[in-house]
């Protein structure tokens, strides 16, 4: 039987591409050098990172305020730094931030309303 080795990618519509492209750049620093949009590497991935695939129930409200069907996770070396990096793009930040054993989690809304998870991975695995 064949295997899922992992997350090949997410692909979502926006009403402008370009330009949500373009605002990941300036304000997250992800690198549009793939030319269908950001390519991560395996390898920058840290020791307990790893790459989720989770369904929600329909009725969940963990991805409010945004009214979409789907949210994005993003995986970040510094979830203080990154919040403090993209708080001038005028882009709204949920207040509240989540500290545990699975990680640092933030979130906020980007400028085609998808809400976004920013999660620092643990420096040590939950179970350690």
């Amino acid at each position: 039987m064949a295997n899922v080795l992992g997350l090949g990618g997410v692909f979502f519509k926006s009403p402008d591409p370009e330009a949500l492209a373009k605002w990941y750049q300036k304000w997250l620093g992800m690198d549009l050098g793939y030319p269908y949009g950001v390519s991560f590497k395996t390898e920058k991935v840290p020791e307990h990172g790893s790459h989720v695939w989770t369904p929600f129930k329909a009725d969940t409200e963990y991805f409010k305020p945004s009214t979409n069907n789907f949210m994005f996770n993003l995986m970040v070396d510094n979830l203080d730094e990154m919040l403090a990096q993209i708080k001038p793009s005028g882009c709204k930040i949920m207040e509240e931030t989540e500290r545990g054993d699975y990680g640092d989690f933030g979130w906020f809304i980007d400028p085609d309303g998808n809400k976004v998870e920013l999660w620092q991975p643990p420096e040590k695995a939950p179970d350690e």
